[in-house]
């Protein structure tokens, strides 16, 4: 659909609105985990591990049980009977997948630096961690495996038990001979290598996590910092033991994830188990470095990607082979991460042949799991630094290397060689006014000015045209690919008797801005006041079904559900108005809150009045029951496909090999807009972050698997300082599979801005024939990139 169905003249779906959301955030109003008073509450502290890998020997922690405050000192071992199982991983991608038992707190074997080995409890916090250097720990240290390369030897085993540091081997070959093929014949060859560096998600909100027992009876609720109420709730169910009907989860005000905060982590796990063991009130809240050792880590892999191409540049096959980091243990979703992007590395491109091959490996590290994109950026750069590789040999210009790879838009909807069915796109347009908005012919010319005069600060233009896959679904296909949830999303609309509208949602925002957007849905349907429309969300027992916010799901999925839930309601409405006016449903329309008799300008029957005829029921047709409200649960026939093209333009200095970012564009099309100022929000934050993989970010390791970037001081986070304004625009491409006509964005910017400021950045140097910097390119990077090619001779 082109545009979506309202029952208001005063349309505010499409309009640039403030989020409501907003004034509790900025006022400093919105309670947080951290925030919430919780009497007699008990403090939560944990000893980690200083090595990478190593055997406990013996811990004692009878001088910790002395110190002023504590309640409670335990180990991993006098923990062991409170788990019914390990944690949790919900994507066994292959039937021989290897999968380690991972407890919350290790008892005899560390496998990372962060890893648990004891816990305290104390009155306070301060109590708490002071204890924790009275306990005393002996290891024996193990051998430590950092390096994929190096994991895939097996010389060193992160878990000898399996015998191997290899996870699992994943692929998708639909036509191998096909492929073997188009290489054999091709006029051209590039072969490259990525690597996708750690990043640690920093969400402006540390994780935290409170369990209450409730006085009387085996319940409990606990609050927590986490993306996914619904799935936590009964993940903690199946490893504890605890009953689903007696455990309520709330996800307060959540400062950001970027799915960080899409797991179950073992602080949730240890709290609710501690909270029952104790039969007090346990919280725990991440400090920064903490978090940075053991909050998941996302992207990790070693990618070699081949292309093959005619005389013409035309893509004839894509060959990948990537090695995953798992880490040292498996998390909610890790394994499946790198399979999020499998089918995706033909980009936007009409390719006849394909192969992937996925090697997941365990290190000595911080489990990986998903981060802003998960899987798809890994895919978009591999695909779009390839592409402009092939540009550069071949001797064309990117843009229309680009041009003449596209997917046709008469071929929509596609058929991937990989398996997926593109339900719509139409990528020229977007890469056109991109190139318009930014200017490119005039920046070619300064470009080629700057080389012809000498100038030591270089100039350079680089292009990621993206297209992402996103609201996954529908059910059957996760299924298929051996994922254990669903892809539906579950809302109840409900109109009270004073007409007023509660919505509440499976959907659980931590930034996304659902009850502004929520409400623009509702409002224009029912014809109703923003102010009427409230949103319900991230509570359990508030919104008991819901498969919660990640992957860009939420619109395409959550919001649809939101549509037909209120569809549904105003069809019994409509029902009653039909009674009460003596006339068929049919002869109806609604427009502004009020059926009105087609043709007829007196007879008519407002919302307000049939929510009050649904309560008091005195006179309903036959069959209706009570009250206004529906619930409905959509699972998706498809997967959405947002798509777009950026561009970034840098200078590089070539003395110190200092890279600015000077510019830059994207023009989006993630469909219909419910509220564009919200979908700018969400694209600005992406490209910040996406650029910040590119030239900042890297959780970098020494040898011996210590984590050298534990704070901000090393950990370099961009700044307003370093970034430019972007300049955004779009492209309306409607989506078929959703009533909205929807798409996802929350991750487009973090997915198309790394390759696109990297392309740049070797464009600028192409006068050095260098070909390829890795991320981040930092300074240093840049500039021994430089000298090397002076050394070689260029």
């Amino acid at each position: 659909m082109t545009a979506l169905q309202t029952g208001s003249s005063q349309r505010v779906t499409g309009k640039r609105l403030l989020r409501r959301e907003d004034p509790e955030l900025l006022t400093g109003e919105a309670r947080f985990v951290d925030d919430l008073y919780q009497q007699d509450a008990l403090y939560m502290a944990l000893l980690r591990s200083p090595l990478a890998h190593a055997k406990i020997i013996s811990i004692d922690v009878s001088e910790a049980r002395k110190m002023p405050g504590v309640h409670e000192v335990l180990s991993g071992r006098d923990l062991r009977e409170e788990f019914s199982a390990p944690m949790p991983c919900a994507w066994p991608v292959t039937e021989d997948m290897k999968n380690p038992p991972h407890y919350p707190i290790a008892s005899d074997v560390v496998h990372y630096v962060g890893d648990a080995v004891a816990v305290v409890i104390a009155s306070d916090k301060v109590a708490a961690v002071d204890a924790l250097a009275a306990i005393d720990v002996k290891y024996e240290a193990l051998p430590v495996v950092t390096e994929l390369e190096e994991a895939l030897l097996d010389r060193n085993l992160v878990h000898p038990s399996l015998g191997t540091n290899s996870c699992f081997v994943w692929k998708l070959e639909p036509d191998r001979a096909g492929v073997d093929q188009a290489f054999a014949s091709a006029a051209h060859v590039v072969t490259n290598r990525y690597v996708q560096q750690r990043l640690i998600p920093s969400a402006l909100e540390p994780r935290g996590v409170l369990a209450v027992p409730h006085p009387y009876g085996a319940e409990y609720t606990l609050f927590s910092s986490t993306q996914i109420p619904h799935i936590l709730k009964l993940m903690l169910s199946t490893t504890l033991g605890i009953s689903e009907a007696k455990l309520r989860v709330v996800a307060p005000s959540v400062g950001g994830g970027f799915g960080s905060k899409l797991n179950v982590y073992a602080e949730e796990v240890l709290a609710l188990a501690l909270a029952r063991k104790l039969s007090k009130p346990v919280r725990w809240t991440e400090e920064r470095s903490e978090g940075a050792l053991t909050t998941i880590h996302g992207r990790g892999q070693v990618q070699e990607v081949e292309l093959a191409a005619d005389s013409n540049g035309r893509i004839t096959a894509v060959r990948v082979n990537i090695l995953a980091d798992m880490g040292a243990y498996l998390q909610l979703l890790t394994p499946g991460v790198p399979l999020l992007g499998a089918f995706l590395y033909h980009g936007q491109y009409d390719v006849p042949a394909y192969s992937f091959t996925c090697t997941g490996l365990f290190t000595n590290k911080t489990p990986t799991d998903a981060y802003r994109g998960a899987g798809r950026p890994e895919a978009t750069f591999a695909i779009e630094r390839s592409i402009d590789s092939l540009a550069r040999k071949i001797g064309i210009d990117p843009a229309e290397i680009r041009r003449r790879n596209f997917i046709p838009v008469d071929k929509f909807p596609y058929s991937s060689v990989p398996g997926l069915i593109f339900d719509s796109g139409n990528y020229e347009p977007a890469l056109q006014a991109a190139l318009e908005k930014v200017g490119y012919a005039q920046l070619r010319m300064e470009q080629e000015k700057r080389r012809t005069q000498g100038s030591r600060k270089h100039l350079g233009i680089g292009i990621s045209s993206y297209v992402e896959m996103c609201g996954l679904a529908p059910s059957k296909v996760l299924g298929s690919l051996r994922y254990s949830a669903g892809g539906w999303e579950s809302a109840t609309v409900r109109i009270l008797p004073t007409s007023k509208v509660q919505v509440t949602t499976g959907t659980a925002p931590h930034g996304q801005g659902h009850e502004t957007s929520w409400s623009m849905i509702v409002a224009d349907r029912l014809g109703v006041s923003l102010e009427d429309v409230e949103v319900l969300h991230s509570d359990t027992a508030v919104a008991p079904f819901g498969m919660d916010t990640y992957g860009s799901r939420s619109v395409a999925v959550g919001g649809s559900a939101v549509y037909l839930a209120t569809e549904k309601v105003l069809d019994k409405a409509r029902l009653i108005a039909a009674h009460k006016l003596e006339v068929s449903p049919e002869d109806l329309e609604y427009s502004d809150g009020m059926f009105k008799v087609k043709g007829s300008a007196e007879k008519s029957f407002a919302l307000s009045s049939v929510a009050l005829e649904a309560f008091t029921a005195h006179d309903l047709p036959d069959g209706i029951e009570p009250n206004l409200e529906a619930s409905v649960t959509w699972d998706p026939p498809n997967f959405t496909f947002p798509f777009g093209t950026h561009i970034a333009v840098v200078e590089v200095d070539e003395e110190t090999g200092d890279t600015r970012l000077v510019r830059y564009v994207s023009v989006d099309d993630v469909g219909n807009q419910i509220n564009p100022m919200i979908v700018e929000g969400q694209l600005e934050g992406g490209i910040a972050q996406g650029v910040a993989q590119a030239l900042y970010e890297e959780a970098a390791y020494d040898e011996q698997g210590n984590l050298l970037d534990t704070t901000f001081i090393e950990y370099m986070l961009p700044s307003a300082v370093e970034l430019p304004s972007f300049e955004l625009a779009s492209t309306v491409t409607p989506s078929p599979t959703n009533p909205l006509g929807v798409k996802g964005v929350g991750e487009a910017g973090c997915i198309a801005s790394p390759p696109a400021v990297i392309n740049a950045i070797v464009d600028a140097l192409s006068p050095f024939g260098i070909e390829h910097i890795d991320m981040p390119a930092s300074p240093q990077k840049v500039w021994s990139a430089i000298e090397s090619s002076r050394g070689d001779g260029k």
